[in-house]
């Protein structure tokens, strides 16, 4: 069975979320269950092709609702990632990295984190607010060590040595920037909701 064309369907942000539009595709093979998804600054959402009108926009707004929550659970504000920042100094650079100010960025699209040493400052990318937790503490680790070290010379990269999940996190990244470069996504950014038709 072919699925009917997807239609695009303007829509307002659900609070607190980033996204600018929804584009809701129906599917014939779909029978019971919502997904969602990020795509850009555009959220997915599946259903089945049979829904009313009426349900489109219900479990539209509901999905919207979930990824936010999902969302806002995953993502630290500024004052918790200068937290964050001060554990993992004292974790594994023996409180040595000091920054002055901690915070997230939207004008960073082509790096993870930035830092400026004679100010003090790091920054993150927005692009990493949803990621595992552990990628986060190591970018956020990787630019603390450039308060102590500047450049990417041996004495940077030992002393992220102590950081057990460097290499995981470098290639949890290195596959996102992969993804992102071929436009793509993985099932891994979607969020679903079973039993949308029979509550």
């Amino acid at each position: 069975m072919s699925a009917d064309p997807a239609r695009n369907t303007a829509s307002q942000p659900a609070r607190g979320h980033r996204t600018s539009s929804v584009e809701v595709r129906r599917s014939a093979r779909r029978r019971r269950t919502v997904s969602a998804y990020r795509d850009g600054d555009r959220t997915v959402v599946l259903i089945p092709a049979r829904m009313s009108t009426a349900e489109e926009q219900r479990w539209v707004a509901v999905m919207l609702e979930k990824l936010a929550a999902q969302e806002s659970r995953r993502t630290p504000g500024d004052a918790e990632l200068a937290a964050r920042a001060e554990r993992l100094s004292g974790q594994y650079l023996n409180g040595r990295a000091v920054p002055d100010t901690v915070r997230w960025v939207t004008n960073q699209n082509s790096r993870w984190g930035s830092c400026t040493p004679s100010e003090g400052t790091i920054r993150l990318s927005h692009r990493l607010q949803g990621m595992p937790e552990y990628v986060i503490d190591y970018v956020l680790l990787h630019e603390l060590a450039h308060l102590l070290v500047p450049g990417h010379g041996p004495a940077f990269w030992k002393l992220l040595d102590s950081y057990p999940r460097t290499e995981r996190a470098r290639g949890f990244l290195e596959g996102v920037a992969d993804r992102e470069a071929r436009g793509g996504r993985d099932e891994g950014d979607e969020l679903r909701a079973p039993k949308a038709m029979g509550e």
